[in-house]
């Protein structure tokens, strides 16, 4: 009856999210809520709830200060010495282009919303495509790859933070094994912008391109960066935060705190602007936080009534018995196709929980299920149900269909990279 209705829960929460009847945040309260009154536990509900909160509090406050650290850093023009540095050193090489622009792609992935990265990469670079005849969907494809592998692996990303939200894991345990496998996805995505460069060199008109390289050696086609002691600083402030979260030294909650307070007192002395911009980085940071207080209502309920463990039996029934350790690599296949097709609210809060249950009854820890899932975010932010994605066309004056023929040519290959570098370094198993 339980595992029934627990099926008939997550189904209803996909159709309603899917079909776009309720927003995710009213679905996955209202469906649970519902469930847990026709199985006659609705006395135990406020419980129920305090209990889902109390286990999405850390992850709720990791990404709201995640947020605020690196939208001050992008207020702060951190990144726009790279960006400079990356036109400068292209020399007008189309090939050099269009790995400047996978680099900057990667970097600026960091702050996790993918339409701040997706604005940022194309101002930088899309006029240099048109004014050399590039093709733009070679920028969109590695804008999307970029931001599915950093921005859907970290912590404070979206698809990462509702994983570990909705299993209840510590961001650090779940992150570090994943620092390797994005690295190597990383520079599997600068190795595919090299191969399209090399393509996009041979189609250029010569003349455009000599023209193009005369006004770089002359300085007029580089932004000019001031490069003030508040920059260095946050430079210095970001690399010191990248190496303390890699040697576990504090939460990263407490890292990302203490580094937004010392960036807010740096960078914005004045009481009044410091508001303001916390006001303007929330519209990024609440919507998501209200997603992880709901996903933590969501499983609380789900966990509690007892209705996840008797999916989860359900599923182990269908089975084989020896081939319970491939659970991680089962998921991490599934992510892509679900992650393309699939909204990330529906995926994550719906079909990771059953599988994190079941692979527990292998002995199986649900980091692994987490990591294997955030390996589909790079096929999600070519899917149609990525919301960043209609920025990136609209910036890109792209149809749907032409990028995803030309995306997905080099997103999948690279996925299933990913997968092998998770399995390679451990990230996920199958012994």
């Amino acid at each position: 009856m339980l595992a029934v209705l627990g099926f008939a829960t997550l189904g209803s929460f996909m159709l309603l999210v899917m079909r776009k009847y309720l927003s995710a945040f009213t679905a996955i309260m209202l469906t649970p809520i519902a469930a847990a009154i026709i199985a006659g536990k609705g006395t135990k509900l406020g419980d129920m709830i305090i209990n889902g909160l109390d286990t999405v509090a850390p992850t709720a406050a990791l990404l709201l200060f995640a947020v605020l650290y690196f939208g001050l850093m992008m207020e702060a023009k951190l990144f726009d010495p790279i960006s400079a540095f990356i036109i400068r050193a292209s020399k007008g090489d189309p090939m050099r282009i269009v790995v400047g622009t996978a680099v900057l792609a990667l970097a600026v992935a960091l702050d996790g919303d993918g339409t701040t990265s997706y604005m940022i990469v194309c101002s930088a670079f899309l006029p240099i495509y048109r004014r050399l005849g590039m093709n733009p969907l070679i920028l969109a494809t590695l804008a999307a790859m970029a931001l599915g592998t950093i921005s859907g692996t970290t912590p404070w990303g979206g698809a990462a933070t509702r994983g570990i939200s909705v299993l209840h894991l510590n961001s650090s345990d779940y992150f570090v094994h994943m620092i390797g496998p994005m690295a190597l996805t990383s520079l599997a995505i600068i190795a595919v912008a090299y191969w399209l460069g090399l393509r996009e060199r041979r189609k250029i008109d010569p003349e455009k391109l000599n023209a193009y390289q005369l006004e770089i050696a002359s300085g007029e086609a580089i932004p000019k960066v001031e490069a003030t002691w508040r920059m260095w600083v946050n430079a210095a402030l970001t690399l010191l935060l990248m190496v303390l979260l890699i040697l576990e030294v504090a939460d990263l909650v407490v890292l990302f705190m203490v580094a937004f307070v010392i960036a807010l007192l740096v960078n914005i002395p004045s009481i009044e602007k410091q508001q303001e911009l916390i006001k303007r980085q929330a519209a990024n940071a609440v919507p998501v936080m209200m997603l992880v207080l709901a996903a933590g209502i969501f499983t609380g309920i789900m966990t509690d009534a007892g209705m996840i463990k008797s999916m989860a039996n359900a599923a182990l029934s269908v089975v084989p018995d020896g081939w319970g350790n491939m659970v991680p690599l089962f998921t991490a296949v599934l992510a892509l196709p679900l992650g393309f097709f699939m909204s990330n609210d529906a995926y994550w809060f719906g079909v990771v929980p059953v599988l994190a249950e079941s692979a527990s009854h292998y002995g199986i820890h649900a980091n692994e299920i987490a990591r294997a899932g955030a390996i589909g975010q790079i096929l999600h932010m070519m899917g149609p149900t990525s919301a960043p994605l209609w920025v990136l066309l609209g910036l890109v004056k792209a149809d749907l269909g032409d990028f995803q023929k030309h995306a997905l040519r080099w997103g999948v290959p690279v996925s299933l990279a990913y997968i092998a570098f998770a399995l390679l370094t451990g990230a996920i198993s199958i012994a």
